[in-house]
């Protein structure tokens, strides 16, 4: 067994439990829990944050199913482990659970658990377990005390079935259980008047339910199996010409954090800016600004699932970063239209005079305007897919970022925050063109100060004088000074800052008034220094002439003038000195 010292996460919902287990395991040399926690959203943020700065500083995770007892929370552990093997597939997983029905420890098994025991195991066999399977082995302890290591399945001590076999088996039993599951997940996806945190937590689910399949398929098949279901490059089908099309063999990516635990640390991180408020305080007025917050939080969050998902999509398809590029537009208006789809809820209908009008069906025939005034404006997209899905370095404000950086965490969440802002923008202009001063609309979304029609007008107007702005000043200027303009998620709110990136391309195509704008600016900044040079000797001039000339001049005579009054008081005094003589 190595000397290395044992470094542990433990997740479990009992306080008591957890404080117990720590204390007593502060007592063992070389084992250390570097954290100890009671959810499995924590323990993901733990390590993703643990994987940013040294991989190995956790090297065994020990859980329990939810509460051990009840189905769902059984069923949620099963997702955290899937979602654990998935994200960190060298991490050693324990379960350490009141749990002890044969039939979940081997569905623990297929998912990629290394070991468990049960609680009240007496501690050093626990310590021995948790040593076992943190160096490369695997520990099940059952209810006949049996202790079954390395890669041996749980088998009864009657069975005599070849390993093959019963694999085999295992595998089929297991699919077929998740092909229930998923078709179950799957209808209630359909059903309609879903909320939006329901609809994510079942996408979610179907999510992993298709990962565990894929799993379950690539841990129970045998080598030469796995051989016999490969089919010859020249055997198989030509690719219909669509998104498959363009896939093709991804580079292998850098072993030091997989793409899964990148996107979930920068993820996590967005979900807790999304907590800050998220009223507007810059000058530049946004679509989303007549959302109320709720509605504004649940817009930004549904758009950051859905971008999971186009990335889980992407990432199964290995595609390669030149297609990235050729497949962007298609891309982020494919999220906008889910999104849409989703926030305003698919069936939905709303009735306006006579008519019973769908309101997605309405507002997806603005797709053309809303591509061309914001989704197609949406800076350093493909950096980012490109970030996420390939680990590729970041260059933003001519610097290249490492992949594991801070810096780079940094700057993808900020392009990942404008996305996210810029696309909830689009998703909100088509019911501002159509559907603005509808009253069911109001009342379900609009914030309070936006809600009469005179103020829609306004709040109206202004979105048309910033398009009118952007389009023929702040934009050309942008392409000229080489920068984008990011909106980014503040403590104090949605605010606004720039980052440098070359433009050269667009500012070659620039034409009428854009042009003149940057015509007008390069000539301004060709004269300034010379009109400055001038004004400056001007004022000069006109200093000396003002300080040295009338000033001396102004002086002269002002001295003049109290000299001669000083003259008149000294006579007026001589002869009043003269006149009180006696006679």
């Amino acid at each position: 067994m190595s000397d290395r010292p044992l470094k542990l996460l433990l997740i479990d919902q009992d306080p008591i439990f957890r404080l117990g287990l720590r204390v007593a395991l502060e007592a063992i040399p070389n084992l250390e829990a570097i954290a100890v926690v009671e959810t499995d959203t924590v323990a993901l943020q733990i390590l993703a944050e643990i994987a940013e700065k040294d991989p190995n500083q956790v090297n065994l995770v020990v859980l329990e199913f939810g509460n051990g007892r009840s189905t769902t929370s059984q069923q949620l552990g099963f997702q955290f482990c899937r979602q654990l093997r998935a994200l960190y597939p060298n991490l050693p997983i324990l379960l350490l659970s009141s749990v002890q029905e044969q039939g979940l420890l081997l569905a623990a098994k297929s998912i990629g658990v290394n070991g468990y025991c049960p609680k009240g195991t007496p501690l050093p066999e626990l310590v021995a377990a948790m040593q076992e399977v943190t160096y490369g082995g695997s520990y099940w302890f059952q209810d006949t005390k049996a202790i079954i290591t390395s890669n041996s399945p749980l088998l009864t001590p009657n069975s005599s079935l070849p390993f093959s076999k019963l694999r085999n088996n295992l595998r089929l039993s297991g699919i077929a259980n998740i092909d229930v599951t998923l078709a179950a997940v799957t209808a209630q996806l359909q059903v309609p008047g879903l909320s939006v945190l329901d609809r994510a937590i079942l996408a979610g689910r179907r999510r992993e339910l298709l990962a565990a399949r894929w799993l379950l398929n690539r841990l129970l098949v045998s080598s030469q199996e796995r051989q016999e279901e490969q089919i010859p490059v020249a055997d198989q089908p030509p690719l219909t010409p669509s998104l498959s099309s363009a896939i093709q063999q991804r580079q292998t990516v850098s072993p030091l954090l997989s793409p899964g635990t990148l996107q979930s640390a920068l993820f996590t991180s967005c979900v807790t800016k999304l907590q800050f408020a998220l009223r507007n305080v810059t000058d530049i007025p946004l679509e989303i600004d007549i959302l109320r917050e709720d509605k504004k939080r649940e817009l930004l969050y549904l758009i950051l699932q859905k971008l999971a998902e186009q990335l889980d999509e992407l990432r199964t398809s290995q595609i390669e970063i030149n297609q990235l590029y050729e497949l962007r537009n298609t891309l982020i208006c494919d999220l906008w239209q889910v999104a849409i789809t989703d926030f305003f809820g698919k069936f939905s209908r709303i009735k306006i005079g006579n008519r019973n009008i769908e309101i997605v069906n309405l507002l997806l025939q603005n797709t053309e305007i809303v591509q061309r005034d914001i989704l197609n404006k949406i800076p350093l997209v493909c950096e980012l897919y490109s970030y996420l899905l390939l680990q590729t370095e970041l260059n933003i404000d001519n610097t290249s970022y490492p992949i594991v950086s801070a810096e780079a965490k940094s700057q993808a969440l900020m392009i990942l925050e404008n996305l996210l802002i810029q696309v909830a923008n689009g998703v909100v202009q088509p019911l501002l063109n159509s559907l603005a001063d509808v009253e069911e609309m109001k009342q379900n979304f609009y914030v309070r100060q936006l809600i009469s029609t005179r103020e829609i007008e306004r709040f109206r107007n202004d979105l048309s004088w910033k398009y009118r702005l952007k389009n023929y000043i702040n934009e050309p200027k942008a392409v000229f000074e080489s920068r984008y303009e990011l909106f980014v998620i503040a403590p104090r709110g949605i605010a606004n800052t720039s980052v440098y990136a070359p433009r050269n391309q667009e500012l070659v195509k620039l034409s009428n008034i854009p042009l003149v704008v940057t015509l007008l600016l390069e000539f301004s900044d060709a004269i300034a220094p010379r009109l400055k040079s001038l004004l400056a000797f001007v004022g000069s001039g006109i200093v000396f002439i003002l300080t040295q000339i009338v000033g001396r001049g102004l002086g002269l005579i002002g001295r003049g003038i109290l000299q001669g009054i000083g003259s008149v008081s000294s006579v007026e005094k001589n002869f009043r000195r003269n006149s009180d003589r006696p006679k």
